[in-house]
């Protein structure tokens, strides 16, 4: 089943797909988990777009291990 990045309810345990795409959607999903700090780079796209298997919960844990403190 193909998730409607634009418009889906996202939560912690959305698998990120083949199809994933940064939309405001998913912004306004991290920006709730990880805070007003909250931005995309070029490397962290990539790690989201590599392949192996993750879901948004693994997402917002990546971030926030790539930038706390």
């Amino acid at each position: 089943m193909n998730i409607d990045w634009h418009s889906a309810v996202l939560t912690r345990s959305t698998v990120v797909d083949k199809n994933y795409k940064n939309t405001q959607n998913v912004r306004r999903f991290m920006m709730g988990e990880c805070g007003p700090r909250f931005r995309f780079d070029r490397e962290f796209i990539a790690w989201i777009r590599n392949d192996l298997p993750k879901n948004l919960g693994d997402v917002v844990d990546e971030w926030k291990r790539r930038h706390s403190f």
